[in-house]
Formats: C-alpha cells, structure tokens, sequence
C-alpha cells in the first residue's frame, strides 16, 4: 500500500511538472530569439534614439516635430494610399476568390490564379517599378501605343507618378494577398450551411445577406487591415517609382532621407518618425488580432 501511494504520488508531480513544462516550448526558442533579434530590439533601439539629440543628449524634441505640419501631411498621405489600396485590394480580392471558390468556374483557373497570387503577392520593390514605368510610364508600352493616335496618358489625366499611379501600383500586390489570405476563409464556408438555406426556401441572395457575409466580414476586414500594414510599412516600390525625390510624401521614404539622406539629415527626427510608424502598426495589429478571433469562432465549430 505504501509503494502504491508513493508510486501514486509520483505520478501526480510528474503530471504536475510536464503541465508546467513541455519540451514543446524548446521549439518556440529560436522564433522567440528571432522576434527578439529583429523585432523588439530594433523596436526598443529606435525608440531610445529618438530621445537623443546631436549630442546624444535626452530629449524629447524630435517626437514634438511630429507634429510639424509638413511630417503630418505625411502621415495622413501615407494613411490615405495605405486605406484606398486596402480597401480596393480587397475588394477585388474578395471577388475573385468568390468566383474561383463557388465552382463556377473550372479547378485549372483556381490554381493558376493561387499561384499567380503567390508570386504577385511577393513582386514589390524595384521589379515592380521598373514593370510599372516600362508599361505606364512617359516612355512606357501604353505611352507609345497611344501616341499612334495622338493621345497620351498624361493628356488623359493620368500620371503614373502621382498619388493615383502609386496607388494603382500598390493595388498590383495588394490584391494577391488579399487573395492568398481569403481563400482558406471562402472555403471553410460549409456547404451544408448553404444547403439548408436552399430547401428552407433561400435565395442566393438571401443566403449571403444573412449568413455568408455575416460568417465572412471579420475575416475580410482582418484582411484588409492586414493590406493596410502592408501598404503603410511599404518603402521600396514608392522609392524606385518616384527616385526618392520630392514628389511623393510617403513616411518610409522621409525617414530614409532623415537617416540617410544627402543634406539635412536628422538621425533623432528619422527615428521619431520611425516610432511612428510603429504607433500606427501597433494599433494596425490590434484590431487585426480581436478581427480574426470573430472569424476564428465559426472556424472551430
């Protein structure tokens, strides 16, 4: 009886250790390690020198510029391309992934378009612009297949170096993501659900008014949130299209002129900048989270 007890016991620590402890969490070591690394110690680093001036001193001076005007028509520029590319990528994300994910149209034209989307989604950069300004640009395709019949793009309206021609190039890797993110969502969209709204009656319309775009919008909303970060923290196709002149107010590209640039260059503003933008990408992160913990309920069930 004795050993029993005390065989017993030593099961119960045992069990009490290993749910203290699991070797599972060995693995999460070198993702903890990179998060550090290349997360939280930059983060943490920008930060502290944002707080020093020229001389290394503390102060607080470079956070109280941000509110200078032209730093904040900045941000508000940087903020409105990251919205409207979001919300048109996602848009138009949505609609293909229903098309692609309804069966209405053949499993070949899935695939090529999932594929497409995964290469896409990681085209941005100086690849993109140069695609860009050889196809829309003064020189471009577009430029001199129209001047065949006197007509231009900018005689149109249309430069591709203006808010609207960024735009549109952020939309070109916006919408595979949007894709690649809501594809798993439109199929986890239970057939039996739409099945059942069918023999009670239901129309098409009726079915996605009341049940599919309910289930839906969390995850679409999370997605476009997820578009939004991406376009807000996006720094080398707006570079390579406008040269990092003047003529874009993009915040990525003002802080590497403030860190890096020829004249004026302002380490301790950079970094305020900087912190910023991690402000911004913070309360981008949190309504992501809570948005996919909605979408995560019908997912489980």
């Amino acid at each position: 009886m004795a050993a029993t007890g005390i065989e017993t016991g030593s099961r119960i620590r045992s069990r009490s250790f290993s749910g203290r402890f699991s070797l599972a969490w060995v693995g999460l070591l070198p993702f903890a390690l990179f998060i550090f690394i290349f997360l939280l110690y930059p983060a943490a680093s920008i930060v502290t020198q944002s707080l020093r001036d020229e001389q290394q001193h503390l102060t607080l001076r470079n956070l109280a510029n941000l509110n200078d005007p032209f730093i904040r028509s900045s941000y508000l520029y940087t903020i409105r391309l990251s919205a409207i590319t979001a919300l048109a990528g996602g848009v138009l994300g949505c609609l293909m992934v229903y098309a692609v994910t309804t069966g209405r149209l053949p499993q070949p034209v899935r695939s090529t378009l999932l594929s497409f989307s995964g290469v896409a989604s990681n085209f941005a950069g100086i690849p993109l612009a140069f695609a860009f300004i050889a196809t829309l640009g003064n020189l471009g395709l577009v430029n001199t297949l129209l001047a065949n019949f006197g007509l231009s793009l900018r005689g149109l309206g249309f430069s591709l170096y203006s808010f609207l021609g960024l735009a549109l190039t952020y939309v070109y890797f916006q919408i595979p993501l949007m894709i690649l993110v809501m594809a798993p969502t439109f199929d986890g969209l239970r057939r039996e659900w739409n099945e059942a709204a069918e023999s009670l009656g239901a129309t098409t319309w009726q079915y996605w008014r009341h049940i599919g775009i309910p289930v839906l919008l969390p995850s679409v909303l999370g997605g476009m949130v997820l578009l939004f970060g991406n376009a807000f923290g996006a720094h080398a196709t707006a570079f390579a299209l406008t040269g990092g002149g003047g003529g874009t107010k993009v915040v990525t590209i003002l802080i590497g002129s403030q860190l890096s640039g020829d004249a004026q260059i302002n380490p301790g503003r950079g970094n305020a900048m900087a912190v910023g933008m991690i402000v911004v990408m913070v309360l981008t992160i949190v309504p992501y989270v809570l948005l996919q913990r909605l979408a995560e309920r019908w997912t489980k069930r």
